[in-house]
Order: structure tokens, then sequence, then C-alpha cells
């Protein structure tokens, strides 16, 4: 599936630190992603790490110091910084940021940074020490102040054997980084997106929950996807053991009733909700204070319906007019499009998107999803087999096609 770094080309500056080979796996999931990456190294990452591993994964020479005094030397700084999309220095060691922030240009990849035009992205790595000394900070504060975005540093196990702040950021972090930036001026720039996900757990006692096998997977592909169109996005989620997609703002909540005062507080002026969580229909009325012991034999257990979300979320757009898009999901075992239908037009929904949980194959806790899509006018398409995040992506088409109209 294309995402927005497709077709980029970046530079990639590694400066001297051990974190030089998570250097290497940024640059090969890049290249996997279908970005042109020239790397660039300094004189001290050469101490850690070589060429020819940067152009094992990405097919591409890497650019050292001697390449600025070779035959085309003279313009290979200009090529370099002026072909480029995005300039991303990780590891971006101390003395490296000094010299970006003081305009110093004594190697390719300081020279290389004057001549760019293109957005700059860093990934500080060094000692904690280093890292919060003022020297550091007042040249990091520069170069935000010039429009840099700084990713990082984490806090763990440094390279001096101690523990503090001044580890790189993981490869995949900062992959998500580089795709929010490459997406923000999408299609959903200044767009409000509110999407819920994961099986809501519905209490029976301290331990013990009504909950379901819904795995959050769609909803967070939704996530990502209208991040990639350059939303905002708002990620209603129930439990999951899912990582957040960079640049997402999580709630987390855990029943039905904490999702509605979760949407409500959101959909103020938003532009669309996706209601992709598996929302719990019943819920104990008295859940046990403590834990039900099974010497007590089995409970019987009291069930009262949870609140109707979309019907309270149908009746606050009716009143103040958001969210302007609504779109449901419906997870079917029979009648699939007659159910779905029959939802569209009870809660008023924009669109609805219906699939049957009793495939093998999609669905339910799995990376493939089958999927129709329902309209108010009577449209419904039918889409085959494919994964999740490709389903995410048809579904903000429709949603951004629909917003373009209102």
């Amino acid at each position: 599936m294309r995402t927005p770094i497709d077709k980029k080309n970046i530079l990639l500056g590694v400066t001297g630190s051990i974190a030089a080979y998570k250097a290497a796996d940024l640059a090969s999931k890049l290249a996997q992603a279908g970005a042109s990456v020239e790397v660039l190294l300094t004189q001290a990452a050469l101490k850690f790490i070589t060429p020819l591993t940067f152009q094992s994964v990405t097919g591409r020479r890497a650019w050292v110091d001697e390449d600025v005094w070779g035959s085309e030397g003279h313009v290979k700084h200009i090529g370099l910084g002026h072909g480029a999309d995005l300039l991303v220095i990780a590891p971006a060691s101390a003395n490296t940021l000094a010299k970006l922030a003081h305009g110093i240009a004594d190697n390719l990849l300081t020279v290389t940074s004057l001549a760019a035009t293109c957005p700059l992205l860093i990934a500080p790595a060094m000692d904690g020490g280093m890292f919060q000394h003022p020297a550091t900070q007042a040249n990091l504060e520069i170069l935000r102040q010039r429009g840099a975005i700084q990713v990082g540093p984490a806090s763990g196990h440094l390279a001096s054997g101690e523990l503090g702040l001044g580890r790189m950021v993981e490869p995949m972090e900062l992959f998500g980084h580089i795709r929010q930036v490459f997406g923000r001026s999408g299609p959903l720039q200044g767009r409000k997106i509110v999407i819920t996900a994961g099986g809501t757990q519905e209490p029976i006692d301290p331990v013990r929950a009504i909950t379901n096998r819904s795995s959050g997977k769609q909803g967070y592909a939704l996530a990502q996807a209208a991040i990639d169109l350059g939303a905002e996005v708002v990620l209603i989620s129930a439990p999951t053991a899912l990582s957040t997609p960079v640049g997402v703002q999580r709630v987390d909540v855990s029943t039905a009733e904490e999702m509605l005062r979760a949407i409500q507080d959101a959909i103020s002026h938003a532009d669309a909700l996706l209601m992709a969580a598996a929302v719990a229909d019943f819920r104990p009325t008295k859940p046990a204070g403590q834990k039900i012991k099974k010497e007590s034999g089995a409970p019987q257990i009291q069930l009262e319906n949870t609140p109707d979300i979309l019907t309270e979320i149908a009746r606050n757009k009716s009143g103040k007019g958001f969210p302007r898009v609504t779109v449901g999901f419906a997870a079917e075992s029979q009648a699939l499009k007659q159910n779905a239908q029959e939802k569209l037009q009870k809660k008023k929904l924009d669109m609805i998107v219906a699939n049957d949980i009793s495939a093998q194959d999609a669905g339910f806790a799995v990376d493939n999803n089958r999927v129709t899509l329902l309209f108010p006018d009577g449209r419904i398409e039918d889409l085959p087999l494919m994964s999740k995040d490709e389903v995410a992506v048809i579904i903000l088409e429709q949603v951004t096609s629909m917003l373009k109209k209102r």
C-alpha cells in the first residue's frame, strides 16, 4: 500500500553515535516504503558503520566527506540539497547540532544542510549530560525556531552505562514522524477527524468483564490513514495492545459510557466521526464490588442496555451540526446488508461499513477485512478481501469526498 513517503527524495544524515545502527534500519524502512534515500555519513559515523551497509538497504551509493573533493565535489552538496524533499539527521550528535545551529559547514553533511531548502528533522542521540547541557539545549532551540522538527531523544540505557534522556528514538517511531511530515499538507489538512477503535469492556466484577473479540486494528488503520491525509486526529480507544500512530491524540476509555462521554467531548466542531469501535450492547446492572468467588457458585448476572452512542450523536448533529459526516460500522453474522441498511437509516449515518464476522479470513483479530459500503441514496459498494490499511484508505477517500461537498 502506498504511503505519503512513496516516491519522495530523502536525505539521511548519519553522525558519530552508537545509534548509527538504527539509522540503517530506518533507511531500509524508508526504501521499502518507496522513497529514494541518499545517505550522508560523517567521518565520526564511519567509526560505527560502513557505507556498504546503507548501500545494501537502499540500493544507492552512500556519500562521505571525500566526495566533497571529488570530480563533482563543487556541486555535489548543491545537487543533494536542492533535490531533497526532507533532510533527516538520525542520529544527530551534539557536535553536528552545534554546527547546524551556527552555520558551520566543514563536512559534506553540514554543507549540504546549508544548501538544502527542504524541511529538517533531527533525532538527537548522546549522553544524558551532554543533552541537558545548556549549550546543546540552546542549539536545539535555535534549530527549532528555524523550523526544524525535533524527535526525541528517549529515556533509557545509554552507551555510558547510565540511565537517562539521550537515546535516539526507535526507527519505527521516526518513520511515523517522517510519514506525518509528508502527509500534513494532504486533502484533510485543517480537518478534525474523530475515530473510535477496539472493543469496550463492561465490568462484571473487578477482574472480569463483558467484551468482544475486536482487536482495534481497523480503527487504528483509519487513524493512520487520516494522518496520512493531513487531518487532526482524535482516536478514542478501548483497551488494546496496538501502538498509537504518530501524530494522533489518543483518548483511552474502557466502557461504552466512557466512550460516549469522550466522543461528546471530542466532536465539537469535528468534521467527521468514524465509529469503528465494537461497543458492547449490554452491561451488568450491578457489577460486583469484589471478585466473585468460584466457591459461591455460578452468579446470576442481570444485564441492561448500554448507551446507544450513534443515536446520541445523531441528536447532537441535528442540534449543533457536528460532526459534519458520521460513518458507522456494522459487524453482522447474518443478513449483513439488510441489518446494515436498517442501522444506516435509523442512526442517520452518511455511510456505513458492514462486514461479515462469520468469515474466517476477515474481520475480528486478523489483518484483512472484506467490507461493504452502504450509502443513504441506496448505493452499495462491495469491496474484495484486502488489508485493513487498504480498507481504511478507501473509507477516508469517501469521507474526503463527502466533506468537499459540504
